[in-house]
Protein backbone atom coordinates (compact mmCIF):
# COMPACT_ATOMS: atom_id res chain seq x y z
CA UNK A 1 0.00 0.00 0.00
CA UNK A 2 1.28 3.79 0.32
CA UNK A 3 4.58 4.29 1.46
CA UNK A 4 5.31 5.27 5.46
CA UNK A 5 6.86 9.26 4.92
CA UNK A 6 10.88 9.16 4.80
CA UNK A 7 12.78 10.97 7.74
CA UNK A 8 13.98 14.60 7.80
CA UNK A 9 17.67 14.52 6.56
CA UNK A 10 20.09 15.71 9.90
CA UNK A 11 22.16 18.36 8.53
CA UNK A 12 26.12 18.77 9.58
CA UNK A 13 26.03 20.70 12.46
CA UNK A 14 23.01 18.76 13.48
CA UNK A 15 19.05 18.73 13.50
CA UNK A 16 17.62 21.59 12.00
CA UNK A 17 14.97 23.18 14.30
CA UNK A 18 12.41 25.50 13.71
CA UNK A 19 12.41 28.40 15.81
CA UNK A 20 9.99 32.35 16.39
CA UNK A 21 13.18 33.69 14.15
CA UNK A 22 14.60 31.32 11.89
CA UNK A 23 16.45 28.53 12.46
CA UNK A 24 19.10 27.23 15.19
CA UNK A 25 20.75 23.54 15.22
CA UNK A 26 19.71 21.58 18.62
CA UNK A 27 22.82 22.09 21.42
CA UNK A 28 22.95 25.80 20.11
CA UNK A 29 22.73 28.51 22.33
CA UNK A 30 19.35 29.63 23.85
CA UNK A 31 16.44 27.29 25.25
CA UNK A 32 16.37 23.80 24.54
CA UNK A 33 13.76 22.29 22.73
CA UNK A 34 12.23 18.83 22.29
CA UNK A 35 13.59 16.98 19.28
CA UNK A 36 13.48 13.47 18.51
CA UNK A 37 15.90 11.65 16.71
CA UNK A 38 16.37 11.58 12.78
CA UNK A 39 18.13 9.22 10.47
CA UNK A 40 19.73 11.44 7.59
CA UNK A 41 17.76 10.50 4.19
CA UNK A 42 17.81 11.89 0.82
CA UNK A 43 14.29 10.46 -1.06
CA UNK A 44 13.59 10.22 -5.19
CA UNK A 45 16.76 12.86 -5.65
CA UNK A 46 14.98 15.54 -2.73
CA UNK A 47 16.68 16.74 0.23
CA UNK A 48 15.73 19.44 2.77
CA UNK A 49 18.59 21.54 3.32
CA UNK A 50 17.53 24.35 5.66
CA UNK A 51 14.42 25.68 7.49
CA UNK A 52 13.31 29.05 8.30
CA UNK A 53 13.73 32.24 6.94
CA UNK A 54 10.46 33.04 5.55
CA UNK A 55 7.05 34.29 6.86
CA UNK A 56 5.70 31.92 7.45
CA UNK A 57 6.94 27.56 8.46
CA UNK A 58 9.17 26.84 5.61
CA UNK A 59 11.61 24.82 4.12
CA UNK A 60 14.33 24.74 1.27
CA UNK A 61 15.07 21.79 -0.24
CA UNK A 62 17.09 20.65 -3.71
CA UNK A 63 15.89 18.16 -5.90
CA UNK A 64 18.22 16.04 -8.49
CA UNK A 65 17.17 15.24 -11.61
CA UNK A 66 17.58 11.26 -11.85
CA UNK A 67 20.10 9.89 -14.80
CA UNK A 68 17.73 8.00 -16.70
CA UNK A 69 15.49 10.80 -17.86
CA UNK A 70 13.37 13.94 -16.79
CA UNK A 71 10.75 13.56 -14.62
CA UNK A 72 7.78 15.80 -12.81
CA UNK A 73 7.68 14.94 -8.88
CA UNK A 74 5.11 15.41 -6.37
CA UNK A 75 5.92 15.50 -3.14
CA UNK A 76 4.36 16.00 0.20
CA UNK A 77 6.04 17.96 2.70
CA UNK A 78 5.12 17.22 6.20
CA UNK A 79 5.43 20.24 9.03
CA UNK A 80 5.31 18.83 12.66
CA UNK A 81 5.60 19.92 16.14
CA UNK A 82 8.78 19.34 18.18
CA UNK A 83 6.97 16.21 19.42
CA UNK A 84 5.96 14.99 16.25
CA UNK A 85 2.57 16.04 15.87
CA UNK A 86 1.18 16.97 12.64
CA UNK A 87 0.87 20.85 11.63
CA UNK A 88 0.08 20.59 8.52
CA UNK A 89 1.15 19.08 4.92
CA UNK A 90 2.01 21.00 1.82
CA UNK A 91 1.95 19.24 -1.77
CA UNK A 92 4.53 20.43 -4.45
CA UNK A 93 4.90 19.64 -8.08
CA UNK A 94 7.98 19.88 -9.18
CA UNK A 95 8.56 20.40 -12.86
CA UNK A 96 11.73 18.22 -14.71
CA UNK A 97 15.02 18.79 -13.80
CA UNK A 98 17.36 17.22 -16.35
CA UNK A 99 19.37 14.51 -15.44
CA UNK A 100 22.29 15.36 -12.89
CA UNK A 101 21.26 18.53 -12.49
CA UNK A 102 20.02 20.05 -9.18
CA UNK A 103 18.12 22.75 -8.62
CA UNK A 104 16.67 24.50 -5.13
CA UNK A 105 13.46 25.46 -4.32
CA UNK A 106 11.10 26.23 -1.12
CA UNK A 107 8.06 24.64 0.27
CA UNK A 108 5.89 27.04 2.44
CA UNK A 109 3.31 25.49 5.14
CA UNK A 110 -0.17 27.10 5.50
CA UNK A 111 0.07 28.27 8.85
CA UNK A 112 0.07 32.02 9.77
CA UNK A 113 3.43 32.17 11.66
CA UNK A 114 6.73 30.53 12.48
CA UNK A 115 5.84 30.48 15.74
CA UNK A 116 2.89 27.69 15.13
CA UNK A 117 6.04 25.34 15.27
CA UNK A 118 8.79 26.41 17.57
CA UNK A 119 11.04 23.51 17.92
CA UNK A 120 9.15 21.60 14.91
CA UNK A 121 10.98 19.81 12.07
CA UNK A 122 9.74 18.95 8.77
CA UNK A 123 10.35 15.48 6.69
CA UNK A 124 9.52 14.34 3.17
CA UNK A 125 6.07 12.23 2.96
CA UNK A 126 4.93 10.68 -0.36
CA UNK A 127 6.97 11.45 -3.51
CA UNK A 128 5.61 10.16 -6.88
CA UNK A 129 7.68 10.20 -10.28
CA UNK A 130 6.07 11.09 -13.18
CA UNK A 131 8.05 10.77 -16.69
CA UNK A 132 8.12 13.97 -18.13
CA UNK A 133 6.83 12.92 -21.66
CA UNK A 134 3.74 11.59 -19.83
CA UNK A 135 2.90 14.38 -17.14
CA UNK A 136 -0.74 15.39 -17.41
CA UNK A 137 -0.66 19.38 -18.30
CA UNK A 138 -4.53 20.44 -17.22
CA UNK A 139 -3.45 24.09 -17.78
CA UNK A 140 -0.99 25.80 -20.02
CA UNK A 141 -0.17 25.39 -23.67
CA UNK A 142 -2.29 23.20 -25.87
CA UNK A 143 -0.09 19.68 -26.18
CA UNK A 144 0.45 19.16 -29.79
CA UNK A 145 -2.52 16.43 -29.93
CA UNK A 146 -4.68 19.37 -29.06
CA UNK A 147 -6.27 16.88 -26.35
CA UNK A 148 -5.28 17.64 -22.61
CA UNK A 149 -5.99 14.73 -19.77
CA UNK A 150 -5.52 14.78 -15.96
CA UNK A 151 -7.55 13.25 -12.97
CA UNK A 152 -8.96 14.79 -10.05
CA UNK A 153 -8.76 14.50 -6.48
CA UNK A 154 -11.52 11.67 -6.64
CA UNK A 155 -14.12 10.62 -3.57
CA UNK A 156 -14.55 8.04 -1.03
CA UNK A 157 -17.15 6.76 0.90
CA UNK A 158 -18.55 3.68 2.24
CA UNK A 159 -15.31 1.68 1.21
CA UNK A 160 -15.98 3.09 -2.73
CA UNK A 161 -13.58 5.11 -4.44
CA UNK A 162 -14.31 7.17 -7.38
CA UNK A 163 -11.57 9.41 -9.23
CA UNK A 164 -12.27 11.37 -12.49
CA UNK A 165 -10.57 11.12 -15.27
CA UNK A 166 -11.10 14.60 -17.59
CA UNK A 167 -10.46 15.22 -21.48
CA UNK A 168 -10.27 18.83 -22.66
CA UNK A 169 -10.59 19.53 -26.42
CA UNK A 170 -8.16 22.27 -26.57
CA UNK A 171 -6.92 22.15 -29.91
CA UNK A 172 -8.47 24.27 -32.85
CA UNK A 173 -10.96 21.05 -34.56
CA UNK A 174 -13.86 19.30 -33.41
CA UNK A 175 -13.14 15.90 -31.65
CA UNK A 176 -15.12 12.81 -31.69
CA UNK A 177 -15.39 10.32 -28.97
CA UNK A 178 -16.79 7.41 -28.78
CA UNK A 179 -15.53 4.47 -26.29
CA UNK A 180 -13.56 3.76 -23.22
CA UNK A 181 -10.21 5.87 -22.46
CA UNK A 182 -7.75 2.78 -22.26
CA UNK A 183 -5.58 2.58 -18.79
CA UNK A 184 -3.08 0.32 -17.00
CA UNK A 185 -3.04 0.40 -13.85
CA UNK A 186 0.72 0.55 -12.16
CA UNK A 187 2.49 -0.05 -8.97
CA UNK A 188 5.25 2.03 -7.27
CA UNK A 189 7.67 1.54 -10.35
CA UNK A 190 5.37 1.93 -12.76
CA UNK A 191 5.12 -1.37 -13.81
CA UNK A 192 2.47 -3.29 -14.80
CA UNK A 193 -0.09 -5.00 -12.74
CA UNK A 194 -1.60 -7.82 -14.31
CA UNK A 195 -3.81 -9.07 -11.27
CA UNK A 196 -5.95 -6.52 -11.83
CA UNK A 197 -8.72 -6.73 -13.92
CA UNK A 198 -9.86 -3.67 -15.88
CA UNK A 199 -13.55 -3.69 -16.27
CA UNK A 200 -16.26 -1.29 -18.57
CA UNK A 201 -18.54 0.64 -17.02
CA UNK A 202 -18.68 1.41 -13.06
CA UNK A 203 -21.79 -0.53 -12.48
CA UNK A 204 -19.44 -3.44 -12.39
CA UNK A 205 -18.68 -2.45 -9.20
CA UNK A 206 -21.09 -0.22 -7.76
CA UNK A 207 -24.32 1.66 -9.52
CA UNK A 208 -25.17 5.32 -9.03
CA UNK A 209 -20.96 6.68 -9.57
CA UNK A 210 -21.71 8.81 -12.37
CA UNK A 211 -19.38 6.15 -14.53
CA UNK A 212 -22.75 3.88 -15.35
CA UNK A 213 -24.08 3.01 -19.18
CA UNK A 214 -22.57 2.03 -22.44
CA UNK A 215 -20.59 4.63 -24.47
CA UNK A 216 -22.47 6.63 -27.05
CA UNK A 217 -20.87 8.63 -29.79
CA UNK A 218 -20.33 12.88 -29.44
CA UNK A 219 -18.26 15.38 -30.25
CA UNK A 220 -16.28 17.65 -28.24
CA UNK A 221 -16.01 20.94 -29.66
CA UNK A 222 -12.58 23.45 -29.33
CA UNK A 223 -12.72 24.65 -25.62
CA UNK A 224 -15.39 21.32 -24.50
CA UNK A 225 -14.55 18.86 -21.79
CA UNK A 226 -15.78 15.03 -21.35
CA UNK A 227 -15.27 13.04 -18.57
CA UNK A 228 -14.81 9.44 -17.34
CA UNK A 229 -14.59 8.00 -13.77
CA UNK A 230 -12.77 5.41 -12.26
CA UNK A 231 -14.06 3.59 -9.53
CA UNK A 232 -13.10 0.38 -7.12
CA UNK A 233 -13.84 -0.54 -3.37
CA UNK A 234 -10.83 -0.82 -1.04
CA UNK A 235 -11.96 -4.10 0.14
CA UNK A 236 -9.56 -6.26 2.50
CA UNK A 237 -10.24 -9.97 2.95
CA UNK A 238 -8.01 -12.85 2.46
CA UNK A 239 -4.78 -11.97 0.07
CA UNK A 240 -2.49 -9.28 0.02
CA UNK A 241 -3.68 -5.95 -0.59
CA UNK A 242 -2.78 -4.00 -3.98
CA UNK A 243 -2.24 -0.63 -4.47
CA UNK A 244 -1.84 0.93 -7.56
CA UNK A 245 -0.39 4.65 -7.15
CA UNK A 246 0.09 5.29 -10.92
CA UNK A 247 -2.56 5.21 -13.86
CA UNK A 248 -1.28 5.02 -17.40
CA UNK A 249 -4.66 6.70 -19.61
CA UNK A 250 -4.82 6.85 -23.30
CA UNK A 251 -8.31 8.33 -24.02
CA UNK A 252 -7.92 6.38 -27.50
CA UNK A 253 -6.92 3.52 -29.11
CA UNK A 254 -3.02 4.64 -30.44
CA UNK A 255 -2.97 8.18 -28.34
CA UNK A 256 0.23 8.92 -26.71
CA UNK A 257 -0.27 8.07 -23.16
CA UNK A 258 -0.48 10.31 -20.22
CA UNK A 259 0.03 9.07 -16.68
CA UNK A 260 -2.01 10.27 -13.46
CA UNK A 261 -1.38 9.53 -10.22
CA UNK A 262 -5.07 8.72 -8.26
CA UNK A 263 -3.25 6.62 -5.41
CA UNK A 264 -5.65 3.58 -6.31
CA UNK A 265 -6.34 1.38 -3.11
CA UNK A 266 -7.62 -1.48 -4.41
CA UNK A 267 -7.41 -3.61 -1.44
CA UNK A 268 -7.75 -7.41 -2.37
CA UNK A 269 -10.97 -6.87 -4.69
CA UNK A 270 -8.21 -7.16 -8.48
CA UNK A 271 -10.85 -5.14 -9.95
CA UNK A 272 -11.16 -1.52 -10.93
CA UNK A 273 -14.09 -0.15 -13.63
CA UNK A 274 -13.66 2.58 -15.90
CA UNK A 275 -16.67 4.54 -17.17
CA UNK A 276 -17.02 5.77 -20.93
CA UNK A 277 -16.11 9.36 -21.84
CA UNK A 278 -18.77 11.73 -21.55
CA UNK A 279 -19.28 15.15 -21.92
CA UNK A 280 -18.57 17.02 -18.87
CA UNK A 281 -21.22 17.55 -16.49
CA UNK A 282 -23.82 14.60 -17.81
CA UNK A 283 -23.66 11.14 -16.46
CA UNK A 284 -26.75 9.76 -18.71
Amino acid sequence: MRPQPALLPALAAGLLLFTACGVRTAGGSGPTVPSPSVTAEEKNGIRITGLGGCARPCATYTVTGPADGPVVTLAVFEFLTADGRAMDNAKETIPAVAAGATVTRTVTAALATPDSLVGGRVRIGTVRTVPAAEAPAPTGPCPPSGVRVHADEGDAAMGLRAVGLHLENCGTRPLPLDGYPGIQPLDEDHRDLPGVRVLQGGQTIAAGTGADGPARPFTLRPGERARAGLVWRNTTEAGDPVGAPYVRVRWQPGAAPVMVVPELDLGTTGRLAVGPWKPEGKDG
